[in-house]
């Protein structure tokens, strides 16, 4: 086969192959952190059960880090992803355990295993695409329902040639230091190193410190109707307008973008 005639044929294989089975070319999107704390974190990462498990479900992030985790290409994808504090290797057991937001598999990587509260989530729900179909739209939040331990906001990427088909892509964030405005009966007090002393660590839900179906929206609180917000879940909004407040807080706390080529996800952002 002459030179120029094998060289488009290997061509033409390569340009199929980056297609794919349905004709179109994968799109990749991308999941980026930033840890903007004074101090380190460990992410934690946890796909929903019909969803395929990332590279990576945990890892730690120094402060002022940054760090990346590839998502499915072109499927559609559900997970969850959190920040774990003050965490520590046992040197007696060789257990890896985290003073907040621990998911108990004594270890780095969550292994499937999902974050104790309190803590904030970020939820997200990605679309299935493909080059030409951005008019599928992601959804994500960020959730106070389980507590809070860190700061954390949620901001789509955008490329500029994206249609984004008038979903909003705005970023959803829990800024405050929730921790600050805990209310006593809320608080998780934990030491601190050295000569520290003790510090509120996270503040949990009504839900986390009591257990009833008024607070957890269960029973015969189970519906939207019947389960309105409480003096509690007020206390988490006013401080994070954008963030779940409560189990049925959804008109003003899902989020919804079209196109977007991946999210940032930033822990205590500026």
């Amino acid at each position: 086969m002459p030179a120029m005639a094998f060289a488009a044929v290997a061509h033409m294989i390569l340009f199929l192959f980056l297609l794919g089975s349905n004709g179109a070319a994968a799109v990749e999107r991308t999941f980026s952190f930033s840890n903007g704390c004074s101090h380190p974190v460990w992410v934690g990462a946890l796909n929903g059960a019909t969803s395929p498990p990332l590279s990576r479900s945990g890892f730690f992030l120094a402060s002022g880090a940054a760090s990346a985790l590839a998502a499915p290409e072109d499927s559609s994808w559900s997970g969850t992803f959190w920040a774990r504090t003050g965490c520590a290797t046992d040197a007696a057991t060789g257990r890896f355990s985290c003073a907040t937001a621990d998911c108990g598999s004594g270890d780095v990587a969550c292994d499937g295993r999902g974050p104790s509260p309190p803590v904030t989530l970020v939820e997200l729900t990605l679309a299935a695409v493909s080059s030409g179909s951005g008019g599928a739209q992601d959804f994500y939040d960020v959730s106070l329902v389980d507590g809070f331990n860190v700061p954390v906001r949620i901001t789509p990427t955008i490329n500029t040639t994206s249609n984004n088909n008038g979903a909003e892509c705005r970023a959803a964030s829990c800024a405050s230091d929730v921790n600050a405005a805990c209310p006593a009966d809320l608080r998780v007090v934990v030491s601190g190193s050295g000569s520290g002393g003790e510090y509120v660590a996270a503040c949990k839900s009504a839900c986390n410190a009591y257990g009833s179906a008024r607070y957890c929206c269960s029973g015969e609180y189970g519906t939207p109707a019947a389960c309105g917000p409480t003096s509690y879940s007020e206390l988490f909004k006013s401080a994070c307008p954008d963030a779940y407040s409560y189990a049925y807080d959804d008109a003003t706390s899902t989020f919804t973008c079209a196109g977007a080529s991946g999210y940032h996800i930033a822990f205590c952002p500026s």
